[in-house]
C-alpha cells in the first residue's frame, strides 16, 4: 500500500531523539525552549509557546484572546473537526464560512456577509498548504487566528504564514509537514499573549489558582521538531517538485490546485484535485490498487451540524480527493499513482 501521507525520519532525527532520552532529561525543558525560539525565528515573530499538540495550542490561544460562551468564532465548514472542538472547548458559538471553490479558503465575501458583533475571532485555515488571502480578514478589524496546522513554510506578500494573525498555531502530529509525533506551538507577536498562554500550559507550582491545563510538550518531542525544522525547506523543494510532476500530468483530466494570487505561494501539504468522475468509486479502486487516496476532509462541519447554505464547499467535497505527496514517496510510487489516476479517470 501506497500512504496517502508518511513522515520523514531519518538518522538524524533518530540521533536527536536517542540523545535526549540517553540524558533522562525527557519531560519540558531546554529543547522545548529551543525548539519555541528556532520556530518563532523562522516565521519572523517574537515567540511561541510549545504544547501537546495543534488541538492544544488552538484552545490556548482562543482562552489567551477571551473568547467564551457569550462569544462566536467565524471558521471554514471545509476543515477538520479539531478546529470545531477547539471552539466549543471554550463555549463560544462557531459561525461556518464557505469556501472559495478553487483555493479551499475561507470565502471573504461570504464572512464579510455572516459577520455579526458577536464575533470575536477568525479562524484563518491556509488550506493544505495555500496560504490564505490575509488581507481583507484582517482589515475587518477583529483577531485574527492564523491555522497554520497544514501550511509550515507557505508565505504570503513575502512574509510567512504564521506571521500576521494577532496569534497563529501550528500542528506537528505525525503526517504533519514536519513532525514530532504529537505536538503543537503557538506563536505571536504580542508579549502579552505569549504570557497568558504559557501561564495557561502548565498548572502546577501557580501562586494562584484559575483552571489551567497539562498541555506541555516534551524534550525528547522537541527535538525531533528541531531535527525536522533544519529540512523544512528541503522538504516544501521535494513537494513543490513532486506537485510540478503532477500538474504536467493530470493538466488535462482533472481540476488542479489552484492559486489566484501572486501572493500567496503553496507547500503542498496536500496535493488536491477535483475529479471528473464519481470520488467514491475513484477512492474505492484506489484502496484496492494499493493506492490510499482521500477525501482532503472526511466531512464538512455543517454536515456534521446539520446546516445548509453552504455550495462552494458541498461541491469541493463532492469532487476533491488528496493524492499521496510527501518528501519520502518514491518515484516508483509516483509514476503508479499517476498511472492509476489517468486510466481511473477516463475509464470512469
Amino acid at each position: 500500500m501506497i500512504p496517502h501521507s508518511r513522515p520523514t525520519i531519518d538518522e538524524t532525527d533518530i540521533l536527536a531523539v536517542s540523545s535526549i532520552l540517553k540524558s533522562g532529561n525527557i519531560a519540558q525543558g531546554d529543547m522545548v525552549e529551543n525548539f519555541e525560539r528556532e520556530l518563532a525565528g523562522y516565521i519572523g515573530v517574537k515567540g511561541g509557546v510549545a504544547a501537546s499538540s495543534g488541538t492544544a495550542a488552538l484552545h490556548l490561544a482562543l482562552i489567551a484572546l477571551d473568547i467564551n460562551g457569550k462569544d462566536a468564532v467565524a471558521l471554514p465548514s471545509y476543515v477538520c473537526t479539531a478546529v470545531l472542538n477547539a471552539v466549543n472547548y471554550v463555549g463560544a458559538s462557531p459561525l461556518l464560512i464557505d469556501i472559495h471553490p478553487d483555493t479551499f479558503n475561507m470565502d471573504v465575501e461570504d464572512l464579510k456577509r455572516k459577520l455579526t458583533p458577536r464575533v470575536k475571532a477568525v479562524i484563518v485555515p491556509h488550506a493544505f498548504g495555500l496560504a490564505a488571502d490575509l488581507e481583507e480578514i484582517i482589515a475587518l478589524g477583529i483577531p485574527v487566528i492564523e491555522d497554520c496546522a497544514q501550511s509550515i513554510g507557505a508565505a504570503y506578500k513575502n512574509k510567512m504564514a504564521g506571521s500576521f494573525g494577532s496569534i497563529s498555531i501550528f500542528s506537528f502530529y505525525a503526517t504533519k509537514v514536519i513532525t514530532t509525533g504529537e505536538g503543537g506551538m503557538v506563536v505571536s507577536n504580542s508579549e502579552e499573549l505569549l504570557r497568558k498562554i504559557r501561564d495557561l500550559r502548565d498548572y502546577d507550582n501557580k501562586e494562584s489558582y484559575i483552571t489551567r491545563y497539562n498541555y506541555k510538550m516534551t524534550d525528547f518531542q522537541a527535538s525531533l521538531g528541531l531535527s525536522q525544522l533544519k529540512r523544512l525547506n528541503t522538504f516544501i523543494e521535494i513537494r513543490r517538485s513532486i506537485a510540478q510532476k503532477y500538474h504536467n500530468e493530470f493538466k488535462n483530466i482533472c481540476s488542479l490546485p489552484v492559486n489566484h494570487s501572486k501572493d500567496s505561494k503553496h507547500i503542498y501539504y496536500r496535493y488536491t484535485v477535483k475529479l471528473r468522475c464519481d470520488v467514491e468509486s475513484f477512492l474505492k479502486l484506489s484502496k484496492e490498487k494499493g493506492i490510499n487516496c482521500e477525501r482532503p476532509v472526511f466531512k464538512p462541519l455543517h454536515r456534521y451540524l446539520n446546516l445548509s447554505g453552504f455550495p462552494n464547499t458541498e461541491h469541493v467535497w463532492e469532487k476533491a480527493v488528496s493524492l499521496p505527496i510527501y518528501p519520502a514517496l518514491t518515484e516508483k510510487s509516483m509514476n503508479t499513482i499517476i498511472g492509476f489516476v489517468k486510466n481511473t479517470v477516463a475509464g470512469l
